[in-house]
């Protein structure tokens, strides 16, 4: 099946790498997303990735530390998650380019949208680390910046639930999943798919959230082709 966009941005939270230890890293996980990742870039797709840095550190957890410091070590974790995909990419036989948003060269190449949209075009995977580079900002406003920076067609949001429901699936039997979202409704009902300062980003660059499930990392894949594995939160 060919894909269905030309260029993604892919928002995985960083406790996702950790998969079931919950911390730091569990390789066999990544290996198994990198590998979705590497189909869709082998399928002629333009992939960047935000990732998070939950799997190390998460600054509303922090207690009473200030909270530019502690937003600081969680965009530092970012880094380090960025890294440890390049790799795993890397020795998967794709080509990576790491950004981060904090100068901390040669670690990472200082982001920049235009050098970023020219490596991809050349098939390399974009990861942008290092959060926005300024406290106060969540990675789901990240990845909102970075799309629109890199003229991205949709954010693929991938998660532990299989789309947006008006309430936690978790703990409510009665939960209702919805198809098909405006950006508008995302706000107006309060829903926690983002934060209403990337979703009113997405909504402003005409860029498509589409939230899925990660337990089945080929879900990726199958997200990219177009199949209605989610619910798609629309720009329109």
């Amino acid at each position: 099946m060919a894909p269905k966009y030309g260029r993604i941005l892919l928002k995985l939270s960083g406790e996702v790498l950790a998969g079931e230890k919950g911390h730091g890293f569990d390789f066999d996980v990544i290996t198994d997303i990198c590998k979705a990742v590497k189909t869709i870039s082998e399928a002629g797709v333009e992939v960047g990735i935000v990732i998070g840095g939950g799997n190390f550190w998460r600054g509303r957890s922090s207690g009473s530390m200030d909270r530019v410091r502690a937003d600081s070590i969680g965009m530092l974790g970012t880094v380090m998650n960025s890294i440890a995909l390049a790799d795993t990419l890397e020795q998967l036989g794709c080509k990576t380019k790491v950004y981060s948003s904090i100068k901390m060269e040669p670690i990472a190449i200082f982001f920049d949208s235009h050098d970023a949209r020219k490596e991809m075009k050349k098939g390399k995977i974009a990861i942008f680390g290092g959060g926005t580079g300024s406290p106060f900002f969540s990675t789901d406003t990240t990845a909102a910046l970075r799309a629109a920076e890199i003229e991205a067609e949709v954010i693929f949001k991938a998660t532990n639930v299989d789309g947006v429901y008006d309430k936690d699936p978790n703990k409510f039997a009665d939960a209702v999943k919805f198809d098909m979202l405006t950006q508008t409704d995302l706000l107006n009902k309060g829903l926690t798919v983002m934060d209403a300062a990337a979703a009113s980003l997405c909504r402003d660059n005409g860029i498509d959230i589409f939230v899925f499930n990660l337990t089945d990392p080929q879900n990726i894949v199958r997200a990219v082709n177009g199949e209605n594995i989610g619910t798609l939160v629309s720009s329109k």
